[in-house]
């Protein structure tokens, strides 16, 4: 008993991290249908640009953040204007923009190399424990679920209460009705990109802290955000957000029978399961 508290303990933090990748990678996908593969590779960027300024030269976490938040936004917008978006204009084949994508993740990864070497990297912080019953938690767990809550609520006030918001939801039910009624479709696909970007640096800032940063780690991220949205339902905010935590606790109540050498292939297991009894995600049918 005390073995299955800590594991889900731990599901519901990685089930944070998760969920929040979910929604960023989620926003993107779900309201420009493009399969932003270097979504990955920009949450690399994010992490090594926060370790530079806060783990390298020292300078304050939150700083750490808001650069990397901005490299990540900047990336994001630069990856639609200057790759996608001309291959929409072109009106190519889906599958165009999927072979660039992955084109530009290597490019990024390479890049992230050259700029801050290709070892590991991490952030020096004291990090408290607390102890619920036999488990236990730190600091930076509880700064991950605090994270991702304060992300959600921010989302929704946006998508529910602004012009925008509202822009990108209706993208997001019907692209091209979206443009028949007078929505600038490319300004919203780059707001979306800046903001999934954003929820990317924010998610690696956090798992730098927790386990440390490495120029491979993109694409762990890309593809946990990945099976969340196709668990939780293309589409779906909430569905992101759910398939996100239920990707986080069977990955980790797995470890209670299975080794841990074979942890990575429980979101597999997932994803194969969902796409056989469920294709259309848990929440095929909700819009938020």
């Amino acid at each position: 008993m005390d073995l299955v508290i800590q594991l889900l303990l731990n599901g519901v933090v990685n089930g944070s991290h998760y969920a929040l990748l979910g929604l960023g990678f989620g926003l993107i996908f779900a309201t420009t249908r493009i399969v932003h593969f270097a979504f990955g590779s920009i949450f690399t960027f994010g992490a090594y640009v926060a370790w530079f300024v806060s783990g390298h030269t020292g300078a304050p976490i939150l700083l750490g953040l808001v650069a990397g938040i901005a490299v990540a936004m900047a990336l994001g917008v630069a990856s639609y204007v200057g790759l996608y978006q001309p291959l929409e204009r072109r009106g190519v084949s889906p599958l165009i923009p999927l072979i660039a994508s992955l084109g530009l993740t290597i490019v990024l990864e390479n890049l992230v190399g050259i700029i801050f070497g290709t070892g590991a990297r991490t952030i020096g912080v004291d990090a408290s424990i607390y102890f619920l019953g036999p488990a236990f938690f730190t600091s930076i767990h509880i700064w991950q679920v605090v994270s991702f809550l304060l992300v959600c609520v921010l989302l929704y006030l946006f998508v529910n209460y602004t012009r925008y918001g509202k822009a990108i939801m209706a993208m997001t039910d019907d692209p091209e009705m979206a443009r028949v009624i007078g929505i600038d479709t490319a300004r919203v696909s780059i707001l979306v990109f800046a903001l999934g970007s954003a929820l990317s640096a924010i998610a690696a800032l956090l798992v730098t802290l927790k386990d440390g940063a490495s120029t491979h780690m993109g694409f762990t991220a890309v593809f946990m955000g990945f099976v969340a949205v196709i668990v939780g339902g293309v589409g779906s905010l909430r569905g992101a957000i759910a398939g996100g935590f239920l990707l986080g606790l069977v990955e980790s109540l797995g470890l209670w029978k299975i080794s841990t050498e074979w942890q990575s292939s429980i979101a597999f297991i997932v994803l194969f399961l969902m796409i056989l009894l469920r294709p259309h995600g848990l929440f095929s049918l909700a819009r938020r």
